[in-house]
């Protein structure tokens, strides 16, 4: 299984606006995609700090959302303070 990580930070007051695009545009985005198998959104809504981290089948399979990157990034604008950082791991241990 692999890993997709995405740091990020939200602007201040926009916590739950972001949240709202990644429940109702996001996942259904997800939820289509090949290899898909869950994520977590975790956070700080008093800095904004994020980091939002999702699970698939093969490495395949998570670089291809790699390459939807730029799209779904675009359904956050305005909501950033800056460009989010994308990592991609291989899950080691699962407990």
């Amino acid at each position: 299984m692999f890993a997709r990580m995405v740091r990020s930070h939200v602007l201040p007051g926009k916590t739950d606006k972001a949240l709202a695009i990644w429940r109702d545009k996001i996942v259904p985005i997800m939820k289509e995609a090949r290899g898909f198998n869950g994520a977590y959104v975790i956070g700080d809504r008093e800095t904004g700090q994020g980091i939002t981290i999702t699970f698939w089948e093969t490495e395949a399979d998570a670089i291809t959302m790699n390459s939807s990157f730029g799209t779904v990034i675009v359904f956050f604008e305005g909501l950033l303070e800056g460009p989010p950082e994308l990592s991609q791991l291989e899950v080691l241990l699962q407990v």
